[in-house]
């Protein structure tokens, strides 16, 4: 069989104080066990850490003089202005985020790169995810995303299309867009539809590449009025640049509203396992 010739690709992190370390090694563990390894791994270290934190950075560091690249912020400055960062120092065009809590399968980034082969037009291929509370093998749900472009572009307008942590990208496409900008709680989101609106071409791929934590309170974060405003305000951008119409716009506000914030978080978990979740 003959071997393809992968391109070479980035991962980028970024880990704040806190963030548990054995959840940040079994991170790092699962880039770096990829079938196709990356050239480098990309940390943000994002204000100070802890000493826990700085102990399995420094591993790694020992680990992979050559491959695993730390960039430092004095101060958290925010996961959109942390990644812009670590883009800047990411080496290659091919970028792979992760999330320092959530472990990718072995061939995650084999089969993006493989997509990107079959189409050098792609701009962003991402894929499902498997979420779990305390065992990576216990699947507690899944989140689906649709596949094609024009799907997922449909999709953009009533909810985010990809899980941020699979996601792997074009750098020029992204800064192209404008990097990762600051929007409490949706810095991808924006960017995706910021994407969309330069012409990005999108994918994902229709399997669970990475499973991700998500904790017991995951649905009491996604709750609240600062969390309702970051969205209504997001929709209103894709209103004021013509993705969608007043009525959905209307519509996003209102069903926000009554999830974000009218919601109790027992109720509000009820209603991401039904209508949200597989």
């Amino acid at each position: 069989m003959q071997e393809i010739n992968y391109p070479a690709y980035s991962v980028l992190l970024s880990v704040y104080c806190k963030e548990k370390p054995n959840f940040l090694a079994q991170s790092l563990d699962s880039m770096f066990n990829q079938s196709v390894a990356p050239e480098e791994v990309v940390i943000v270290e994002d204000g100070p850490l802890t000493e826990g934190l700085y102990s399995v950075l420094n591993k790694y560091s020992e680990m992979y003089p050559d491959s695993f690249k730390r960039a430092v912020n004095q101060t958290n400055m925010g996961l959109g202005k942390a990644l812009n960062r670590g883009l800047a120092v990411c080496k290659n065009e091919l970028i792979a985020r992760m999330d320092t809590d959530d472990i990718s399968k072995p061939e995650r980034c084999e089969k993006q790169l493989q997509m990107f082969l079959e189409n050098p037009d792609l701009d962003v291929v991402g894929t499902n995810i498997a979420e779990f509370i305390d065992n990576s093998k216990v699947v507690c749900s899944v989140r689906e995303v649709p596949s094609v472009h024009e799907e997922i572009c449909e999709f953009l307008k009533k909810r985010c299309p990809f899980n941020h942590m699979t996601v792997m990208f074009k750098k020029a496409s992204v800064i192209s867009a404008g990097g990762y900008l600051d929007w409490h709680f949706n810095e991808d989101y924006y960017l995706w539809v910021r994407m969309f609106l330069n012409g990005s071409c999108f994918a994902n791929i229709n399997e669970n590449l990475v499973s991700v934590r998500v904790g017991k309170d995951m649905f009491a974060r996604r709750g609240g009025y600062k969390y309702y405003k970051s969205e209504k305000n997001l929709f209103k951008y894709m209103y004021k640049h013509k993705l969608i119409s007043w009525f959905a716009y209307q519509k996003a506000k209102f069903i926000r509203f009554v999830v974000q914030v009218l919601m109790t978080n027992r109720t509000r978990q009820w209603f991401f396992k039904k209508f949200a979740r597989n």
